[in-house]
């Protein structure tokens, strides 16, 4: 069994996380039912899906998981695109949490190649 907790990549999701949270906390009210709830769990299932895939006993299971998280970083980064756009999030909080969520893509990605050979 993996210790999930020494993967860099889930280290720094947790992060994402606690930012995405201070983030949603200025979103207004008519969005607590809609993009709020949906971008924490889209964040949430970033380091959930690793931690969840690295006690998996076969790398075939792990690599699942680890394509979980990546869909989940995609859908987190699509979800702060739209929020950019609604003005809900700042171009610059949008380009830091885009370049954070973008780095945990390209490195769930290279951890999916290592796992596929």
């Amino acid at each position: 069994m993996r210790n999930f907790r020494e993967y860099d990549v889930w280290q720094d999701a947790v992060v994402l996380v606690d930012v995405v949270y201070e983030v949603l906390k200025s979103f207004p009210t008519e969005e607590r039912f809609v993009l709020v709830p949906q971008m924490s769990r889209s964040a949430i299932s970033i380091p959930s899906n690793i931690a969840e895939g690295a006690s998996r006993d076969s790398e075939k299971d792990f690599r699942r998981f680890i394509i979980i998280a990546l869909g989940s970083a995609h859908e987190l980064e699509t979800q702060i695109i739209i929020a950019t756009k609604r003005m809900y999030i700042s171009e610059r909080e949008s380009t830091k949490l885009i370049s954070d969520t973008q780095s945990i893509q390209k490195r769930l990605h290279g951890l999916k190649k290592k796992l596929d050979k």
